[in-house]
């Protein structure tokens, strides 16, 4: 018997309120668009529990996976819908049992009709009944192979053997948007990543230093967001021109605190053009105490340039569990690619991991910041990508 349906489980969104509706728009547009390159006939319907997207023709395998890269889903179950007949729902359990490999079983139930005659576990001992008259299986309620689920909904039943994990998270866009600092490294794509995973949008900023950095970053940063596509279709790159900003900070800041300078100065840069872009806040893929510049200590001190919110998806996430996520979404091999930032090119040898404001105030009186920034924002370049592909590369700052 073939699944005819695919239903997905909203998962937070329950918890929406009076505003569950929007999110459940939100996201069956983003189904709807994650289906129409290679599913474009596929249907999408909702109620306020589910949304329900018909297979026909497709291969239900190949809709899930494609379902499980959209934020906001929390299960995907196929199933095979039918009346609300208690021996069509024994013929169907039946059907769709004997066709699994396994030797035992068990039976869940759920009854949002609560007029329905039966109960839960009513309906649990009826369908399990008839499996054992008609077939040679195990009952096994604690580690079954098999377990076969029955959903009696308002106007149908849903039966089904398998469900899958989705991405979880918000409908992507519900939650507004964030300008990304990403460097190219292992830990800013995981973080990417999470904020779509959360609803958030995101638009990226990379801060180059060329001759001191190699143009082969940039193909790096965009192959990764070609990875990221897959959960957010839309994706800005905007570069920033840091070299002479760099290098001046080089010259006039003592060492242990040229990472901290740099670093705030990189956040009053990306306030600007966060507020250019609509961003409602800046994230970056930092984790407390990795290194000097993530520090508490430093955080008071960066943070200190900028009143917008700052995200790090990261802070508390150990680094194999980064590394882990990374090869999940596939960003890994990118980005361990022997091409260094602006960051790493020009590591102190010992930085300050406890900077204090005050000093970091005095050495930006030093010369003329404020100058070299304003050049930074009005040199930056974007390149849109969508999709997987580079659909402008230059300096126009159309929004997306």
């Amino acid at each position: 018997m073939n699944y005819a349906y695919i239903m997905v489980h909203y998962g937070e969104l329950s918890t929406k309120g009076g505003n569950k509706k929007l999110f459940i728009n939100c996201l069956n547009r983003n189904i709807r668009h994650a289906l129409s390159v290679d599913f474009p006939e596929a249907k999408v319907t909702s109620d306020r529990d589910h949304t329900y997207v018909e297979v026909g023709d497709y291969d239900v395998n190949d809709l899930v996976v494609r379902l499980q890269d959209v934020s906001g889903i929390q299960r995907i179950t196929p199933v095979v819908k039918v009346e609300k007949d208690m021996k069509v729902i024994d013929e169907t359990a039946l059907e769709l049992i004997k066709e699994e490999d396994g030797t035992s079983f068990k039976v869940k139930a759920k009854r949002a009709d609560k007029q329905f005659p039966l109960d839960s576990f009513g309906i649990m001992r009826e369908v399990s009944a008839h499996i054992l008259r008609n077939h040679k299986l195990d009952v096994d309620l604690h580690n079954p192979e098999i377990t076969l689920t029955v959903d009696i909904r308002d106007t149908h039943a849903c039966i089904s053997c398998h469900t899958y994990k989705g991405c979880g998270g918000y409908p992507l866009g519900m939650n507004g948007k964030a300008m990304m600092l990403l460097s190219g490294g292992i830990d800013s794509p995981v973080a990417s990543y999470l904020l779509i995973r959360r609803g958030i949008k995101i638009e990226t900023l990379h801060f180059a230093a060329p001759p001191y950095t190699s143009d082969a970053v940039i193909d790096k940063l965009t192959d990764i967001i070609k990875k990221l596509n897959v959960y957010q279709e839309d994706i800005k790159l905007n570069i920033v021109p840091f070299t002479e900003l760099q290098l001046a900070i080089y010259e006039h800041v003592d060492e242990p605190y040229c990472i901290t300078i740099m670093r705030r100065m990189m956040m009053r840069i990306a306030t600007a053009v966060a507020k250019d872009h609509n961003c409602h806040g800046l994230a970056t893929g930092e984790s407390v105490g990795q290194v000097a510049s993530q520090t508490l200590e430093s955080m008071i001190a960066i943070n200190d340039v900028t009143n917008y919110p700052i995200i790090r998806p990261l802070a508390t996430v150990d680094k194999n569990d980064c590394i882990d996520i990374a090869k999940k979404i596939d960003t890994y091999e990118i980005s361990i690619r022997p091409y260094e930032d602006c960051c790493t090119i020009f590591t102190p040898k010992k930085p300050k991991t406890k900077p204090r404001i005050k000093d970091c105030e005095w050495y930006e009186s030093k010369w003329d910041w404020q100058s070299q920034v304003e050049a930074c924002i009005k040199g930056v370049k974007s390149t849109f990508i969508k999709n997987g592909e580079i659909i402008y590369d230059g300096t126009n700052q159309e929004e997306n």
